[in-house]
């Protein structure tokens, strides 16, 4: 019938699609009838501004009941993203250039897991952290309970109004207890006598514990964020040498910017670089203390990594300068082209090497019988790199001259019973596990 009027079906159809997403589903107003007005319909009879809101409420509903799709994150990203399946990764890169996780919509994250990222992001943003700080940082005065941070240098302290309660910072007792016989004013010395008796009473002992735990989180979090920093001004280099210094350096150098091409790859390897390195540090973070041997390879090969990143950084950075403030060509930029890429080659295979280490877990670390749960030796199959004489490292447990056993044989070092790393005769304990060597 109301197709006899399309004005009226016009009207019909532009207030369901201006009601929502539920025009999707529209059906014939008469009861009767059980047709559905689709696309075809919306076509024929709805205004240009209707029809564009139609397809883009077709569009959403495709992509968030598809579960190959998901819409970019990114702020003010109207991008989606389809996943491919057997890509290896869940890291996935959208069209605006952004980065995230396919399973927790989080930036790309790889190495590190789900679980220890929102555990991360968590703590960064946690009110827990805050009370660390109080607890480290503050002490509560012995009589209104209050905490108070001390801001001068002596231990004299006075609580604020009304309570006004004078104390030492130090032990938390009266002032006016404090003279000649506690050592002075200003040298009381009965909480290091407490401390070295094991005195300490639970608010002091949770004071030390407090503090150590906020140490280490700083510890971690600051690097964390310092990659992070880093990361954003790489991404910031690349862009304007995309824009309009590759052109400059071309000029200058009076060669075809796809001779450049080698530039671009080494600031893409540093901006993915960072990110990975970032994110190793949460994993840092949440690796358990007793864990000695892992704790020891991952730092190993996290600094090697680290290391090369940052030769290739600064070849990248401050090296290339040179060649852009130049006013003609340069004899040796060949030799920059040589070495530029073959840092970024390095870099690239110490990084490669250091992710799958960590999503293995460090199963690595102790897997083969008789060789060293950590050895520093760690060979460059392992960390995609190569000693400064071009020959490749020993390989993991081995000695640096290439012989597990050598050192074995002629007393100079001895192997660990629980962890069986390689020590120096000298050393009366473990370097990795602090076991005690049986003479």
């Amino acid at each position: 019938v109301l197709i006899k009027f399309p004005v009226l079906l016009t009207g019909y159809i532009s207030t369901a699609i201006n009601d929502g997403p539920g025009c999707l589903m529209l059906r014939c107003p008469d009861p009767s009838c059980s047709a559905a007005v689709g696309q075809d319909m919306v076509n024929l009879f709805a205004s240009d501004e209707d029809k564009g809101k139609y397809e883009r409420y077709l569009c959403r509903s495709y992509i968030e009941d598809n579960r190959k799709t998901k819409w970019c994150p990114a702020p003010g990203c109207e991008y989606a993203v389809e996943f491919v399946v057997g890509s290896g990764s869940y890291d996935v890169s959208c069209g605006c250039s952004y980065g995230f996780c396919w399973n927790c919509t989080e930036e790309a994250h790889r190495p590190v897991d789900c679980s220890t990222v929102s555990k991360w992001i968590l703590k960064n943003s946690a009110e827990s952290e805050n009370m660390n700080w109080i607890l480290a940082n503050s002490k509560p005065c012995p009589k209104c309970k209050r905490p108070i941070e001390k801001n001068q240098g002596c231990m004299h302290i006075t609580c604020t109004p009304p309570c006004k309660f004078e104390f030492c910072w130090l032990c938390l007792g009266p002032w006016s207890d404090h003279g000649e016989r506690t050592g002075g004013f200003y040298a009381c010395n009965r909480y290091e006598a407490a401390r070295q008796e094991g005195a300490f009473d639970d608010s002091e002992r949770r004071r030390e514990m407090a503090k150590n735990s906020l140490e280490r989180y700083t510890h971690y979090y600051e690097r964390w964020a310092a990659n992070q920093s880093s990361r954003q001004k790489a991404l910031g280099d690349l862009q304007s040498l995309q824009n309009d210094k590759l052109e400059k350096l071309s000029d200058i150098q009076s060669q075809p910017e796809s001779q450049l091409k080698f530039i671009i790859e080494a600031w893409l390897q540093i901006v993915e670089c960072r990110r990975v390195l970032k994110w190793t540090y949460a994993y840092g973070y949440y690796l358990p203390d007793h864990e000695h041997a892992k704790r020891q390879f991952f730092e190993y090969v996290q600094g090697e990594a680290e290391s090369g990143l940052e030769r290739l950084h600064q070849c990248a950075e401050k090296e290339l300068q040179i060649y852009l403030d130049a006013d003609c060509p340069s004899k040796d930029f060949n030799d920059f082209r040589t070495k530029l890429a073959g840092l970024t080659s390095v870099t690239r295979n110490y990084f490669e090497n250091l992710v799958r280490a960590l999503e293995s877990g460090l199963n690595d670390v102790g897997a083969h019988t008789g060789q060293g749960a950590c050895s520093k030796a760690v060979s460059s199959k392992n960390l995609g790199g190569k000693s400064k004489s071009g020959k490749n490292k020993a390989p993991v447990g081995a000695s640096k001259s290439g012989s597990s056993t050598r050192g074995m044989d002629d007393g100079n070092i001895w192997a660990c019973d629980q962890c069986t790393f390689a020590n120096p005769r000298s050393a009366r304990s473990c370097q990795v596990c602090d076991h005690q060597q049986h003479r």
